[in-house]
């Protein structure tokens, strides 16, 4: 089985107390941390965007619904895995929740295995999207090193410019381009154009 990463936790949202300590339970036996809260503002008020884990919620609850939390989350633009646990009549509900982006959804009354291996798979997610935000961030880091001048010499160059070219559009010699050029090169750490290209187009993915 895959195991979460040490800084992961599965937080669990749901009003039923007794819901919540079955499924505290059976993610403690398979060595998962766990949170759980009584409701989605509970869960709101401690939920921090840099503590990645993946989140487990009721559809229905008293307050803020699961599907509203669900909406909070994408607002604030989350990447959190989620899925829901619901009782039959709300199955055609979680079907359009997964449609907004829910990992899967929890009928109850759910078994031990179907948890397990939605909780791996949505791991599995969570660390894969953990990944894409540290590199995202490492490149962000590293275009954030170009100067003014350098970015607009780089979205020209992006833009198929020529030097000649360049060097008009900026009102600049042929042998400033061709410096600002090596600049970024240096800075990106590349050593052709088709990975600068790669590298500066990367941002938009």
């Amino acid at each position: 089985m895959t195991m979460p990463p040490t800084a992961s936790t599965v937080y669990i949202v749901d009003d039923d107390e007794a819901v919540r300590d079955s499924l505290r339970w059976l993610l403690e036996a398979n060595t998962y941390r766990v949170k759980s809260f009584a409701s989605a503002e509970a869960f709101l008020a401690e939920y921090r965007e840099d503590q990645p884990g993946i989140l487990i919620v009721d559809v229905r609850m008293p307050g803020m619904s699961g599907l509203q939390l669900q909406e909070e989350l994408i607002a604030r633009k989350s990447h959190m895995p989620v899925v829901f646990i619901t009782g039959h009549g709300d199955v055609p509900m979680a079907v359009n929740t997964m449609k907004k982006g829910a990992v899967d959804f929890l009928e109850k009354p759910f078994n031990e295995t179907d948890l397990r291996d939605i909780v791996t798979r949505m791991f599995d997610i969570a660390n894969e999207n953990l990944q894409k935000q540290q590199s995202k961030r490492a490149h962000d880091a590293m275009l954030g090193r170009l100067t003014a001048r350098e970015q607009q010499v780089l979205e020209r160059i992006v833009a198929g410019r020529l030097n000649k070219q360049i060097a008009d559009d900026l009102g600049i010699s042929i042998k400033t381009v061709e410096a600002h050029r090596a600049n970024i090169m240096e800075k990106l750490q590349v050593t052709t154009v088709a990975d600068l290209m790669k590298v500066a187009l990367a941002s938009d993915s």
